[in-house]
């Protein structure tokens, strides 16, 4: 038994499908079996969605039908995930309990008929909730088969505005502040006479204007979540082996949510990699995303995995990703022949150590019925599987020769999630129809986070605390680029480390809006940006929206004029920004904000602080990137391939590196080989000066 979370260490890289053999039409479930081995499967997650197949009636429990799955697995040499099902609530729960629904909105219940509709801290789900826990785990938790738990699914859905909710919200303001006074004073509650004499006279969040009221909010959500996955999965750990992870499945968009805080409780960490396939990977080409919860562009799908290995600066696992299309019946875009492929080494790259689809059949029936799945609904392998099998092949052909591996980064971001909160209830940008963008932060970070990958860098992510706890020493010399996009919600102690950091030696890129908020939320009454303006050496004191794109034009620093690429613009917003003793290094071309740099630099002790006053298109960002890392960890590689092919790599503990090469497009592409390498699925030796023909959506893995 684990009490605690424990490292959890993989080895070899796992691959799979979420496999839900109650799903299926007839009883299939050897062939199924058999048709994963054969494409090289090594996991299966099951169980997590069907909390009424387990338990179909109130404490009488059906637990044995899941025997034949795991029993099949083992002797394929099948891992399994079993997850619990907490997240799909059964119908007799919610007739015997209706309080427990959610309310999304106070006095607004959930309606019954998806998921995830309870309030999850009520105690009477809670006490079926663990009993179902201890009746599916205790049953399955010394069968071979089973390597790990997923406890629960996508946790953080809603807000949850109940009553009881409601109340523990006051009871932690009141550990927090102590009094009504100082809640008074921290919050601003002076204004529009909001000022409270009791406790009992807080408003509920739903007329909700004060964006102090709506941080704590948003932090006690995202708390609840923390505490609620943490409940089960230390349940789990009262049965599981020490050979047995713990973890659950992360869907970074979730409201209630922070992945930091959330992850640290677990042993490892598990996300879902939703993108956008077809043109949506080809390198250059400009399309929105499909979904809400899906990325766009190749910069998107490294983007959503440096953020799950973020979260605890580790390896992870993808619990969920595309097999065919994903989402509604109307979006039908199945991968192109080699993206797969193409996306499974991408995340494998940026440290994943193991990648499940979602999920193993087409289903004929449900909400996600065209939803595709690595079997069409004939049930019939077809182009996808065999895609598949051979994906499986390769990573047989890897082995463990990944084990211990760790990305590399010429650069560094930092990720906030109170910042993103903040930024959705104020936010600073807004759209085509002058409505406020509640992607603002997200929009802010992905436009330098995009920079990275388009210059040919790679990017690392941290969150704030993360990175702090480093020290300004180890900090600069492990990382000597950092950028801090919309870091809006930063204590004074973070500011000052960040002004530490570029005094030891790093370079420090500052993005708009950062620290121009405390840690409540408070506009600060200090010069902007607050406590780097004169290590910066620019300060502004007023800003402006941008409502068209303006093009920017080389500043004037001595030697630091920054070289733009056709069509680098700013977008979106400008500050004011006045240059004392900083470097110019661009401006706008614009007749009334050309008074103002748009990026300016200075030396400030061992390193350099650079301010970015707006937010760049995506040829500024690169640019910006190209400043900062002349020479990228990939440079030799890049300098006779096409714009096509990105390089993504990582070393092992026996310091060799790993060279992940990718042609993101419909036509070949070529590039000399630097260095002597191996490929690490054919075992063909290469050597330095070698002539290397990428096929169309091709990719290699090459160790040297």
């Amino acid at each position: 038994m684990k009490a605690t979370p424990i490292p959890f260490e993989p080895a070899g890289i796992r691959f799979g499908a979420a496999y839900y053999a109650e799903y299926q039409l007839s009883d299939r479930t050897e062939v199924d079996l058999d048709l994963m081995a054969e494409a090289g499967f090594t996991v299966i997650r099951v169980g997590e969605s069907v909390w009424s197949t387990w338990e179909p009636a109130d404490g009488e429990f059906s637990l044995d039908w899941l025997q034949p799955v795991l029993d099949g697995a083992h002797a394929r040499g099948i891992g399994v995930i079993l997850g619990t099902p907490t997240y799909a609530v059964p119908p007799w729960l919610q007739k015997s309990y209706p309080e427990i629904a959610a309310e999304s909105a106070t006095g607004r219940r959930v309606p019954w008929g998806a998921r995830q509709e309870v309030d999850f801290s009520h105690p009477a789900f809670l006490f079926h909730a663990e009993r179902i826990i201890r009746a599916v785990v205790s049953r399955y938790a010394d069968h071979p088969a089973v390597i790990g738990y997923q406890v629960d699914n996508e946790p953080g859905l809603h807000l949850i505005h109940n009553r009881g909710s409601f109340d523990r919200f006051i009871t932690r303001l009141k550990g927090t502040y102590g009094d009504v006074e100082t809640l008074n004073r921290e919050w601003g509650l002076t204004y529009w006479s909001h000022r409270i004499g009791d406790w009992s006279e807080l408003w509920r969040p739903d007329g909700n204007t004060l964006p102090q009221y709506d941080l704590a909010w948003r932090r006690y959500q995202a708390s609840l979540t923390t505490e609620f996955i943490e409940w089960q999965a230390s349940i789990v750990r009262q049965y599981s082996r020490s050979d047995q992870f713990v973890t659950t499945c992360i869907a970074y968009p979730r409201p209630a949510l922070d992945d930091g805080t959330l992850a640290a409780g677990l042993d490892i960490t598990a996300g879902n990699v939703y993108y956008g396939t077809q043109d949506h990977l080809a390198r250059g080409t400009e399309l929105a995303p499909i979904q809400p919860w899906t990325t766009t562009g190749v910069w998107g799908l490294f983007r959503q995995a440096d953020r799950i290995y973020s979260s605890k600066q580790s390896r992870f696992l993808v619990t969920e990703t595309n097999a065919q299309s994903v989402g509604a019946h109307d979006q039908n875009l199945p991968p192109y022949p080699g993206q797969l492929t193409q996306a499974t080494m991408a995340l494998i790259s940026r440290g994943a150590a193991m990648v499940e689809y979602w999920h193993w059949h087409t289903l004929h029936f449900g909400t996600e019925t065209y939803w595709g799945g690595v079997l069409p609904h004939s049930q019939r392998p077809g182009r996808v599987y065999r895609e598949i099998a051979q994906i499986g092949a390769a990573l047989k052909a890897i082995g463990n020769s990944l084990d211990g591996y760790e990305p590399d980064s010429d650069v560094a971001l930092l990720h906030s999630v109170d910042s993103k909160w903040a930024l959705e209830f104020s936010a600073p940008l807004h759209d085509a129809n002058n409505v406020p963008d509640r992607q603002s932060y997200q929009h802010i970070f992905d436009a330098f986070y995009r920079g990275v990958i388009d210059a040919g860098a790679q990017a690392r992510i941290f969150h704030t605390e993360q990175f702090v706890a480093l020290g300004a020493e180890a900090a600069a010399q492990a990382h000597p680029v950092l950028i801090a996009p919309a870091l809006y919600i930063a204590s004074d102690d973070q500011l000052e480390f960040l002004k530490d950091y570029a005094s030891a030696g790093g370079h420090l890129i500052i993005g708009t809006r950062t620290g121009y908020g405390d840690h409540e939320a408070r506009a600060r009454n200090v010069v902007a940006p607050a406590f780097l303006d004169q290590a910066a050496g620019v300060w502004y004191d007023e800003y402006s929206n941008l409502n068209s794109v303006v093009r920017v034009r080389q500043g004037e620093g001595e030697g630091h004029g920054l070289a733009l690429s056709e069509g680098a613009a700013a977008t979106g917003w400008a500050d004011g920004l006045v240059p004392d003793g900083a470097d110019i290094l661009a401006g706008y071309d614009h007749p009334e904000f050309g008074r103002f740099p748009a990026i300016t630099s200075t030396v400030f002790g061992r390193g350099r602080i650079s301010y970015v006053g707006t937010v760049p298109n995506p040829p500024l960002a690169a640019d910006i990137v190209r400043f900062a890392v002349p020479e990228t960890v990939a440079h030799a590689w890049t300098t006779t391939a096409s714009e096509a092919v990105t390089f993504a790599s990582g070393t092992t503990p026996d310091a060799r590196r790993t060279w992940f090469i990718h042609n993101w497009s419909g036509q070949p592409a070529n590039l000399a080989v630097p260095v002597t390498v191996t490929d690490r699925v054919s075992g063909e030796q290469l050597g330095a000066g070698t002539e290397l023909v990428l096929e169309p959506w091709g990719s290699r893995v090459l160790g040297e």
